[in-house]
């Protein structure tokens, strides 16, 4: 039984959850669509104005749709907690995979990286904006727009934190130190093995585990956050995740020692 449901909204999570019922899936994902708007206008307002935000709300749909096949009314956690997660991962997963960064901006930020490092050199300190519009010949408005555009496209870009070594080697804004080394072939195929395990540990933990290392690395929300978002006490959540960097330890290890 879904709980505080009313009879109908009962008989349609039965009827989808036992019966494979197409129409009741469509009520249901008319009910929470909500939740799709939700996350599209929050994370759209921070995207470059040239991403369909048709996009973005179809990638929303596919994590609505993915939440509902994937739903054990038998845990106790509440549909709406576990359909955002599912909404917003997949409308990540989606912008990591579409390449929305246009040319020209592409181009504009190199040439601020550019500016920014002769800039950086010349007076051994970071540029202003105002220093770098000065120097390339674009507003400060246009600078800010770029850096920040770009910056957003190198946080969908990468799922895992990379060590500040590894970022120095990295194009982009924020990543404006010169580092003449390349990573050899070896070291970024070792890289990406030691990624997928942890990706795999990840997998392997339960729901609860899951979700809690999800909201505190990814969402960056406190103990006690995530304990009122689940349902359960902090000292709960603190012994769910301490049992999760248990289980993820020896991957962990070995990425800090190769980092």
């Amino acid at each position: 039984m879904i709980v505080n449901e009313s009879p109908h909204e009962e008989k349609l999570w039965d009827d989808w959850l036992v019966y494979n019922n197409m129409d009741a899936a469509n009520q249901l994902i008319d009910k929470y669509m909500y939740l799709v708007s939700f996350h599209v206008e929050r994370i759209a307002s921070n995207l470059p104005s040239n991403v369909n935000r048709g996009d973005v709300k179809s990638f929303g749909l596919m994590g609505l749709y993915d939440a509902l096949k994937k739903f054990d009314p038998s845990r106790d956690l509440k549909f709406d907690t576990y359909a955002s997660f599912r909404i917003k991962g997949a409308i990540m997963d989606g912008l990591r995979r579409e390449d929305w960064l246009p040319r020209s901006l592409r181009d504009k930020t190199k040439k601020i990286e550019q500016v920014s490092n002769q800039i950086e050199q010349k007076n051994q300190r970071k540029p202003t904006t105002e220093e770098i519009a000065d120097n390339i010949g674009m507003t400060v408005k246009e600078v800010e727009s770029a850096m920040r555009d770009s910056l957003f496209a190198n946080i969908l870009s990468i799922e895992d934190k990379p060590s500040d070594q590894k970022m120095k080697l990295k194009e982009g804004i924020g990543y404006s130190i010169p580092d003449d080394k390349t990573v050899a072939p070896e070291d970024h195929m070792i890289n990406n093995e030691l990624k997928d395990e942890l990706k795999e540990g990840i997998k392997a933990l339960n729901e609860n585990e899951q979700m809690v290392i999800s909201l505190f690395y990814h969402e960056e929300l406190t103990l006690t956050e995530i304990g009122q978002v689940l349902g359960l006490t902090t000292s709960r959540i603190s012994q769910i995740h301490k049992k999760s960097i248990v289980k993820l330890r020896s991957t962990l290890k070995k990425i800090q020692s190769f980092s």
